[in-house]
């Protein structure tokens, strides 16, 4: 037997062991149908209002920011921005001690894991992030994919992000990716889905388009909410029993696919860096994302300036890895000039926290380089925001609080008591803020929540359909 045999044998042992009785059947045997059949049916509603009287932060260098300001929304589009905005009979949001800002542009999170988390551990490696997605992807099913996701949103949603992008590394069938897409529909969030190849798939083999090409013509365009991409296996001589990898003629094939599609590409960079093979093979360009920055040379960032490619950093993950794997390499990237933005990577062993990214970031910056590469708070802040919207190609409606554009944005608390008394924000959110401090989260103009509380999402529900699909997902890995 071999060593990965092994493990996953040892792994599917645990996952037995953690699975408790009254197991859902209507999970446990679920392939399609378990999920919502109304695409967004309790998002079509938008008010008009006006917050009122909130520290704005725009993000925006024509509009600036104002201590104290409103902005008007009207049929989800921001339509003005101002000192004081009259708009007699508008209802009126109280902002009143709370910053406005645009919401969190995530830009590379792993949502179909969210419901592994009970069976993930940072202690024993049996059971971290790779032995655990390799055992149990292959046993999703549709009505998993969707659990799991609106799982992982919600936190999103209480976190503060107004876009996600779904970087869905586990897509068995169409159905699998539908289901995933109604998901990130029905919770209202703003997002791209981008699809790869199921867990386990054979590296030897090019991924089979035609689901994706179902997916396309079934799914965009659309209302603008959702973008669609593609996921590329790792690529490269080196083999990854636990993550696919793929020779550079496989990569030369599924890109041509993907690009005659008109779909943006992603691909995780873990490992020795690939730059140098894609520029050779001529595969880099303006439409490919980059993930983990580690191991990146002066001349590769040069070629990754010029081609316009952007690189995702998950500082929280990445901090987790030991020293041999790189260092976040987001002072080098500013320097040479390339597009970066900020992802949240997975949940299965920490949380969705963008402040706290934002602090990891500033900290090591501050701790490896210093002020020989000048890093603001509020530059971190347009990296969490503006620069994750530029990264996926949709800074023309989102990512600032812009008139024109569509309305994803914030209010956080700053008389909480970690955040009080405030004296700039842009620090305060870096330094202090938690997403506890998320008192509201406007997505395409519509409440999602208010008070710190959901506004049109039953989260018990969503929780307890994930924990019935993961009990049920545990049982089909342990049978």
């Amino acid at each position: 037997m071999t060593k990965l045999n092994s493990e996953r044998r040892s792994l599917l042992k645990v996952a037995s062991a953690i699975a408790v009785s009254g197991v859902a059947t209507s999970f446990g045997c679920a392939q399609k149908g378990n999920y919502s059949s109304a695409i967004g049916e309790s998002f079509v509603d938008r008010d008009e209002f006006v917050i009122r009287g909130a520290n704005i932060l725009s993000m925006d260098a024509s509009i600036g920011d104002f201590v104290r300001g409103d902005v008007h929304v009207r049929n989800g589009v921001i339509v003005a921005i101002a000192k004081e905005i009259n708009a007699p009979g508008v209802k009126v949001m109280d902002a009143n001690g709370m910053i406005c800002m645009p919401g969190f542009v995530e830009t590379h999170w792993h949502l179909w894991t969210s419901l592994l988390r009970p069976m993930m551990s940072t202690d024993d490696n049996k059971r971290g992030y790779f032995p655990v997605t390799s055992a149990l992807g292959r046993h999703f099913t549709p009505a998993y994919h969707y659990a799991s996701v609106r799982l992982g949103m919600a936190e999103a949603i209480s976190a503060g992000a107004t876009t996600v992008h779904n970087w869905a590394h586990n897509i068995a069938t169409a159905d699998h990716a539908d289901a995933e897409l109604r998901a990130m529909r029905d919770m209202g969030l703003r997002g791209r889905f981008s699809y790869g190849a199921a867990q386990g798939a054979p590296n030897n083999l090019p991924m089979d388009f035609s689901g994706l090409a179902k997916i396309k013509s079934q799914w965009m365009p659309n209302d603008g909410m959702l973008t669609l991409g593609f996921c590329s296996r790792n690529i490269g001589d080196a083999t990854n029993p636990l993550r696919g990898n793929i020779s550079v003629e496989t990569a030369r094939k599924e890109w041509a696919q993907a690009r005659a599609l008109g779909l943006p590409i992603t691909m995780h960079t873990s490992g020795a860096s690939p730059i140098m093979l894609l520029e050779k093979n001529g595969l880099l360009g303006s439409d490919v994302q980059l993930v983990h920055p580690l191991l990146t040379t002066a001349e590769e960032r040069k070629i990754l300036h010029n081609r316009g490619v952007s690189y995702s950093m998950s500082p929280v993950g990445e901090s987790q890895r030991p020293a041999s794997a790189g260092v976040i390499q987001l002072a080098e990237l500013l320097e040479a000039g390339v597009k970066v933005s900020m992802s949240i990577d997975l949940t299965g062993t920490y949380n969705v926290d963008f402040f706290q990214c934002m602090r990891f970031l500033y900290h090591l910056h501050r701790h490896r380089v210093g002020n020989r590469i000048p890093l603001t708070a509020k530059r971190l802040v347009q990296l969490a925001t503006l620069d994750g919207a530029v990264d996926l190609g949709i800074a023309n409606r989102t990512g600032s609080l812009t008139p024109g554009k569509r309305a994803d944005m914030i209010l956080v608390r700053t008389g909480d008591i970690n955040m009080a008394p405030m004296a700039d924000p842009y620090e305060a959110l870096v330094n202090l803020a938690q997403p506890r401090n998320v008192d509201t989260v406007i997505a395409d103009g519509r409440v999602l929540q208010r008070g710190g509380q959901f506004t049109r999402l039953d989260y018990q529900e969503v929780l307890r359909e994930a924990i019935d699909a993961g009990k049920a997902l545990q049982a089909r890995g342990a049978g």
